[in-house]
């Protein structure tokens, strides 16, 4: 009998042995995927159930012109146990340059109101908010060929290189977002430079790219993909790199592991993920934990 969905969270989960960072949340689009009738935590509930659950510190991401302000504001709370990324995400980018044709996803682009503002503009933004001594990382930029067509995927790539001469002009990390798009990116990186921290956020490649990453010394963050069963080629990456270059996240509210797949996502959830990557590496959990979370210094710095 197939489980029935859930509409809620998934349940409270065990606390890890030892307390790790959600590298990749979207702390301000939760409440915007609940069915109407679910009161939506706050900031600060998240947290605390993040934390009670061992997963003690976020990096906030905002990547569209309204959510990098309400990030900006998220940080003048300070909530110690936050740090940020920002950018122009690579489908905002195409719409911020007047780009609307329609992409192999069949699907017509739906500018709103901040798409007005010019994509120069909104990269000066990034810069702008990238100034915060809190903002860590630049990022989720890249290039995402699933939902662009041929200028589309021209003004991705100029703004990815951008954003990637903005990470190691301000000495960030670069947190990177590949959707069917994997020789592109890579070929962004290997041209221009990587940034001395980057990071794959939300791995979707095989092993044999995993291997070029170990090779030049980029990260991969697994979310809960690498738990779906289908997802085969995720977890021979995962054994294929050293442990000292995966990191873990959530992308809550989107992508939740199995078996709760159609629930929200949120930080906490990345407790069961860290477990399925220790089940996958055959190691003990808490030495999965204690490396996922001296990494995830390593690459952001201290909270």
């Amino acid at each position: 009998m197939a489980r029935k969905r859930e509409r809620g969270f998934p349940p409270d989960l065990e606390p890890l042995p030892v307390p790790v960072a959600d590298n990749h949340t979207h702390l301000d689009a939760i409440a915007g995927i609940l069915p109407e009738d679910l009161v939506p935590p706050t900031t600060a509930e998240h947290l605390a159930r993040a934390a009670a659950a061992g997963v003690d510190r976020v990096v906030q991401v905002g990547c569209d012109l309204p959510g990098i302000d309400w990030t900006v504001d998220l940080l003048a709370v300070g909530h110690p146990g936050v740090l940020a990324a920002v950018a122009i995400h690579p489908n905002e980018a195409v719409l911020h340059a007047g780009v609307r044709e329609m992409g192999p996803d069949g699907l017509e682009p739906a500018p709103d109101a901040h798409h007005d503002v010019s994509l120069g503009d909104a990269l000066a933004r990034v810069a702008e908010a990238a100034a915060h001594p809190r903002v860590r990382a630049i990022g989720e930029t890249g290039m995402d060929l699933f939902r662009t067509g041929p200028q589309g995927e021209a003004v991705q790539r100029e703004a990815f290189r951008a954003h990637v001469a903005l990470a190691k002009e301000l000495g960030l990390a670069l947190q990177i977002h590949d959707r069917d798009a994997h020789a592109q990116v890579i070929d962004v990186l290997l041209a221009d430079g990587a940034p001395e921290r980057t990071v794959f956020h939300c791995y979707s490649g095989d092993e044999e790219m995993a291997a070029l990453a170990a090779e030049h010394g980029w990260f991969l963050s697994f979310a809960g993909p690498v738990t779906y069963p289908r997802n085969d080629h995720l977890r021979a990456a995962l054994r294929t790199v050293p442990l000292e270059l995966v990191l873990v996240e959530t992308d809550a509210p989107y992508l939740p592991p199995h078996p709760y797949r159609g629930q929200p996502n949120a930080p906490y959830v990345a407790a069961h993920t860290v477990r399925a990557i220790a089940d996958v590496l055959e190691l003990p959990l808490d030495e999965v934990c204690r490396t996922i979370s001296a990494t995830s210094d390593r690459v952001y710095g201290a909270w």
